[in-house]
């Protein structure tokens, strides 16, 4: 199991890689929303392939209409990330391995850890823009996907999670987990249409990499 974390620099939030807590829906950080979604792509080792490398091209957001800018690399080998056992604790002894940068079809780079990226989000005619940093990787044989959290100036504070998982029985799904709060007093006072917005921006992650979509 292979899953790279980057933690130095500033986020806007505390429970870094919170996402990933198997307890987050009934004991969420304190103060946030959690939320977790899920649909199947496909089935097949080539479908999972293919979802896996648009999900790490900032396909989610791509297909869902979000403009993605001024990505930055993490600072290189110091971040490669840490090799855990079959329970999900860190070896203890670390094997070193060697950085390899990996590019999708159309030569866009990867998103490793510690990635940094503007989202150009555009609601009721606004834009607003959101810098976040990739704080987890996960690259395993059946599962693929990062968690991105948010950074100050972003308007809100919080983590969410994208995954694409070939199960058992062959198929394929998008798993999508977040915790979220508004980031400051002024986005609180439009929480209720913050909420909404993101409903509909899950109902386009959750096509952004089916099949359909790029029929």
């Amino acid at each position: 199991m292979r899953r790279s974390t980057f933690t130095d620099q500033p986020v806007s939030y505390g429970a870094i890689g919170g996402t990933m807590a198997p307890d987050l829906m009934s004991y969420p950080p304190a103060g946030y929303r959690p939320a977790e979604h899920s649909t199947q792509l496909g089935s097949g080792a080539e479908r999972f392939a293919t979802a896996s490398a648009s999900l790490m091209t900032w396909g989610v957001q791509r297909g869902s209409g979000i403009e993605v800018t001024d990505t930055q690399q993490g600072t290189g080998e110091r971040y490669q990330g840490l090799m855990f056992d079959a329970e999900g604790a860190p070896l203890a002894e670390q094997p070193q391995r060697q950085s390899e940068e990996r590019f999708g079809p159309d030569g866009t780079p990867y998103i490793t850890a510690g990635m940094t990226a503007m989202l150009h989000i555009t609601a009721w005619r606004m834009t607003v823009t959101a810098p976040v940093r990739v704080v987890l990787v996960i690259d395993e044989p059946a599962q693929v996907g990062f968690a991105y959290g948010t950074m100050p100036g972003h308007p809100e504070s919080g983590e969410i999670l994208f995954v694409v998982e070939h199960r058992d029985d062959d198929s394929v799904w998008l798993v999508i987990r977040s915790f979220s709060q508004p980031s400051s007093a002024r986005w609180k006072l439009v929480r209720p249409l913050m909420r909404l917005q993101e409903r509909s921006y899950t109902r386009r992650y959750l096509r952004a990499l089916h099949p359909a979509a790029s029929a």
